[in-house]
C-alpha cells in the first residue's frame, strides 16, 4: 500500500519561536546587525527590507516568512526548501496505487497542448532514466503556471497517480512507467533553463558546456556511473579478495619536485623561491609506507604531469596505485589479474580472462609487432627479411647504409588484387599516410600478390628472393605485402617505424571498411625492458649525464643477479624487472620490483645516471626511508580513466571523465582554466614574468 503524503507547499520551518525567544528578533533592529557588511541597495534607513525582483522570486521559491527571511539576513544563511519527494520513479513505478497522492521531483518536458483545458508533458526524474505522463487540467493554478515554466526546468509536482488507458491491443506490452500517470494538482518551479539553449539528442555542445553535453548526452552519463561501478568493483577485490587485504591510504597532493621521468606542474608559496611540485605518481611515498610497516597499500591517485596530450592522456589523471612489502613482480601481477577477473566478472558481457596472462618479454613485442603495447588480435606479425633481399632493392626503398628491413602481410579483401590496389593507395595518399611517405629513413615498399602475374607480382625480388619471401609471408592472391626500413640499432623506445605503419594501416583498413574491426580482449604482460634507454631531447628524464636515462623511472630494479653484474660493465644491456599490462594495444599500466637497498638506489642516481649532488639530495627523504630497515617490495600502477575507456570500448578517455582537458593545450574550456596570472598574484608568490 503506498504512502499518501498529503503535502503542502509551504515552509515547515517553525522559526517564529526561534525569533521570539532569541535576541535576532526583528525589533532588534536588523541593520544594526548588518551594518558592518555595509548596507545594501535594498535595506532601507528605517530597517526595512526591500528586496529586488530576483530575490522576491527566490524567496518566494521557499516559501518564507518575513521574520525568516530577516533571520536569514541578519545570519548570513540563505536555504531555499522545497517539498520532499515521497517516492523516487523505481519506488514508484513499483508501488503505485490509483488515487494515490504523491510527491516527484524532476525535469520538464516538452509540453503538448491538446486543447484549451488539457496539456500533457513528460517529467524525467533526477537520475534521467525513467519519466512519467503528467497530466494537466483547467481546473487550477497548476495549469496555468506549467505554461509558463520551459522544457528542462526542475520542478516538483504534487498529483493523484492514476493509471493509463490502454488499447487492448496493448495489455501485458507496455513498460511500468507506461502505464502510470500524474494528474497535476500543484507545480512548483526550482530553477528555469533558457528558451535560447536548444537541447536535443541531436545537438553538439561545446566543450565551454560540459554541464549541457552530460546532460543530454546518456552515454556520457551512463560512462560515469560505470566508472564508479569500476572503482567499487577495484576496492572490492583488493580489500576482500585479497589476503591480507591491501589498505587505502592517501598520500599528499603537495609533493617536491624530483627528477623522475616526466614533466611537473609546479605550485608556488607566498615563501621567496620555494614552490611545491603536484606529484607525478605517488611512487615516492608508497615506498616510504613500504618502509613504514604497512604491508599493504593502495588509493585511486590523482597524478599530473605537463606533457604532451593524446587521446590516452590527460594533464591530471587517475591512477589505481598499489604497492606490496615482501612482495615479487609475480606476486603483483597475480594480484592485478584478479582485480581484472572481477572487473569482468562484474561487469563485463565478455568472458573474464582465464588463467595467468600471457607474459612477453620486450624484445620480441619489438620484433614481432614493432611495439611495447601491441594490439595482437588482428596478427600481422613482423617478419626480418634483409638477408633474403637483393641489394638493388633494398638501395630502392631506403638511403640508409646497411639497413635492418622489415615486413609484414595485411590478408587481402576477397582476394581481389585490385581491391587492395586502391585501398592501398588511398592510405598513402591520406593524411594518416604522410609520415610514412615522409620518412627519412625511406617510404613503405609496398607489393600486392597477384598468381595473374609474373612472379606474382614481386618481380623487384628477383626470383630468388621471391620464393624465400613466399616461403616467409606465405602470401596469398590479392594479400599486400609492406616492407619498411631501419637503421641497424637495438630496440628502444616503444615503438619502431614499421610498427606504428602496422597500426595505422589496421586503423584506416577498419575505419575504411576494408578489414573488419577486431572484437575480444587479449590480456598480456610485457616484461624485461632494459633498465636504462638512451636519454631523449624531447623528455627531460632524470636529469644526469651520463647520455641515459632510466626506461620507466630510477627506482625500478635490475631483474638477475647478472644484470646487476652489469650496472658495472654496461648498463644499457641491463633488464629490468618490470612489466606492463597490455591489452589490445593499450598499455593499461605498469610496476615494478622497486630498489630497497639505499646504497644501490644512490649507487644507481649518482654513479649510473651521473645526478649532479643537488638532484640526489632531493631523494634524501627516500634514501633515508630505505636504510631503515625497508623491505623488499613490488608494485604497480592502472592507469584508471584507461581502463574504464577499453572496457567501454571508448577511443578518447576524455569520454569517461566527468570535465576533461581538451586536446589542445590541455585546457579547460569550461571554467577558462589555465588562466593569466594576475600582477597581485605575481607579487604574492614572488614570481616575474619572463618575455
Amino acid at each position: 500500500m503506498m504512502h499518501t503524503a498529503g503535502v503542502r507547499f509551504r515552509s515547515r520551518l517553525a522559526l517564529a519561536g526561534i525569533l521570539r525567544g532569541s535576541r535576532l528578533t526583528p525589533c532588534s533592529r536588523p541593520h544594526e546587525a548588518l551594518r558592518r557588511f555595509h548596507r545594501p541597495a535594498y535595506l532601507r534607513e528605517s530597517g526595512s527590507i526591500e528586496l529586488p525582483s530576483f530575490l522576491q522570486a527566490y524567496k518566494k521559491a521557499g516559501m518564507y516568512s518575513d521574520d525568516v527571511w530577516a533571520l536569514q539576513l541578519l545570519i548570513g544563511i540563505c536555504i531555499v526548501e522545497f517539498p520532499p519527494a515521497t517516492h523516487d520513479f523505481e519506488s514508484f513505478l513499483s508501488q503505485a496505487e490509483p488515487n494515490t497522492e504523491v510527491v516527484l521531483h524532476g525535469y520538464l518536458g516538452q509540453r503538448a497542448d491538446l486543447s484549451k483545458k488539457l496539456s500533457f508533458v513528460r517529467l524525467t526524474d533526477p537520475t534521467m532514466k525513467h519519466s512519467l505522463q503528467i497530466v494537466a487540467f483547467a481546473k487550477n493554478n497548476a495549469f496555468e503556471q506549467l505554461k509558463d515554466l520551459n522544457a528542462n526546468s526542475p520542478v516538483a509536482v504534487r498529483g493523484t497517480a492514476q493509471r493509463k488507458k490502454q488499447k487492448a491491443s496493448e495489455a501485458g506490452e507496455q513498460a511500468p512507467e507506461d502505464m502510470w500517470e500524474i494528474a497535476l494538482e500543484e507545480i512548483h518551479p526550482l530553477n528555469d533553463f533558457p528558451k535560447e539553449i536548444i537541447m536535443t539528442p541531436e545537438t553538439v555542445f561545446a566543450p565551454e558546456q560540459r554541464y549541457l553535453q552530460l546532460r543530454s548526452d546518456a552515454e556520457l552519463r551512463e560512462a560515469l556511473k560505470f566508472r564508479a561501478e569500476a572503482r567499487n568493483a577495484c576496492r572490492k577485490e583488493l580489500e576482500e579478495g585479497c589476503q591480507p587485504p591491501f589498505v587505502e591510504i592517501e598520500t599528499p597532493m603537495l609533493f617536491k619536485s624530483t627528477p623522475e621521468g616526466a614533466r611537473e606542474f609546479l605550485v608556488p608559496t607566498r615563501r621567496p623561491g620555494l614552490a611545491y611540485a603536484l606529484p607525478q605518481s605517488p611512487q615516492q611515498y608508497k615506498q616510504i609506507l613500504m618502509a613504514s610497516g604497512m604491508p599493504r597499500y593502495y588509493q585511486f591517485a590523482r597524478c599530473f604531469r605537463d606533457e604532451d596530450l593524446r587521446a590516452d592522456r590527460q594533464p591530471e589523471f587517475t591512477q589505481l596505485d598499489m604497492e606490496m612489502s615482501f612482495g615479487t613482480g609475480d606476486d603483483v601481477m597475480r594480484t592485478i589479474e584478479g582485480v581484472i577477473r572481477r572487473l569482468w566478472s562484474a561487469l563485463m558481457k565478455d568472458p573474464a580472462p582465464e588463467g595467468p596472462f600471457r607474459r612477453v618479454s620486450y624484445q620480441e613485442v619489438m620484433a614481432k609487432y614493432g611495439s611495447d603495447k601491441p594490439d595482437t588480435r588482428y596478427g600481422m606479425e613482423i617478419m626480418r627479411i634483409d638477408h633474403l633481399l637483393p641489394v638493388d632493392l633494398v638501395n630502392k626503398i631506403s638511403p640508409l647504409n646497411e639497413p635492418i628491413v622489415e615486413a609484414f602481410r595485411i590478408e587481402g579483401n576477397d582476394n581481389e588484387p585490385q581491391e587492395t590496389h586502391r585501398f592501398i593507395s588511398q592510405f598513402l595518399d591520406s593524411p594518416a599516410g604522410a609520415p610514412f611517405n615522409n620518412n627519412p629513413d625511406g617510404g613503405p615498399g609496398v607489393f600486392v600478390y597477384n598468381g595473374k602475374q609474373p612472379l606474382c607480382g614481386l618481380q623487384p625480388f628477383g626470383f630468388e628472393a621471391a620464393e624465400q619471401i613466399e616461403e616467409v609471408l606465405e602470401p596469398d592472391h590479392g594479400d599486400l605485402i609492406i616492407l619498411q626500413a631501419r637503421p641497424r640499432a637495438p630496440f628502444s623506445g616503444g615503438s619502431t617505424p614499421i610498427g606504428d605503419l602496422r597500426r595505422a594501416l589496421h586503423a584506416y583498413a577498419v575505419s575504411t571498411g576494408f578489414k573488419p574491426a577486431p572484437t575480444g580482449f587479449n590480456f598480456m604482460w610485457v616484461v624485461d625492458f632494459p633498465l636504462f634507454s638512451p636519454s631523449s631531447d624531447t623528455e627531460p628524464g632524470q636529469g644526469g649525464a651520463a647520455g641515459i636515462s632510466s626506461t620507466h623511472h630510477p627506482f625500478t630494479a635490475p631483474k638477475t643477479a647478472a644484470d646487476v653484474d652489469m650496472l658495472l660493465t654496461d648498463p644499457t644491456q641491463a633488464v629490468a624487472d618490470h612489466y606492463d599490462l597490455v591489452v589490445n594495444g593499450v598499455e593499461l599500466g605498469g610496476g615494478s620490483r622497486r630498489i630497497h637497498d639505499a646504497a644501490v638506489q644512490e649507487f644507481i642516481l649518482r654513479d649510473i645516471l651521473k645526478m649532479p649532488a643537488e638532484r640526489l639530495a632531493d631523494f634524501s627523504h627516500l634514501l633515508d626511508a630505505l636504510r631503515a630497515g625497508c623491505p623488499p617490495h613490488a608494485g604497480l600502477a592502472l592507469g584508471f580513466d584507461r581502463l574504464v575507456a577499453v572496457m567501454l570500448g571508448k577511443e578518447s578517455v576524455r569520454d569517461v571523465i566527468a570535465f576533461p582537458k581538451t586536446g589542445k593545450g590541455g585546457d579547460d574550456a569550461m571554467v577558462g582554466a589555465p588562466s593569466p596570472i594576475t600582477q597581485q598574484a605575481l607579487e604574492t608568490y614572488h614570481l616575474r614574468l619572463r618575455e
